[in-house]
């Protein structure tokens, strides 16, 4: 009985465990590597662009700003992130290579759409 309790518990504590998506991830697109920040303070940031994330069940919404969010299918296994969907013609395999640098003071974070504001 206590045996199970512990499997029981142990279960729901991984159930609920946060995603941690934060660190500098790595993606390879055609001839060129990209990288992209993800920082815990729910920015993400690719060259000059800031988006806002959050992480909804198995997807990964992001907004650019624009007043939507897309939404990703999402496979986190370690350090290897896979997403799917939304306006992604085939999926895309990231590599955490680091951790997440601050983000510059001078760098907004998008306002969040609400959450019925998905592109479809």
């Amino acid at each position: 009985m206590m045996k199970t309790m512990l499997i029981v518990a142990a279960t729901l504590a991984a159930v609920q465990a946060p995603v941690r998506l934060t660190g500098d991830w790595q993606a390879r697109a055609a001839d060129e590597i990209r990288h992209i920040m993800v920082r815990s303070d729910s920015s993400a940031q690719f060259g000059n662009d800031v988006a806002r994330w959050r992480v909804v069940g198995d997807s990964l919404w992001i907004t650019l700003g624009d007043g939507v969010w897309q939404v990703y299918g999402m496979q986190l296994a370690g350090d290897k992130l896979t997403i799917s969907g939304g306006d992604l013609e085939k999926p895309v395999t990231l590599r955490r290579v680091g951790p997440p640098n601050a983000r510059p003071d001078t760098l907004t974070i998008p306002d969040a759409p609400a959450p019925n504001q998905r592109a479809w």
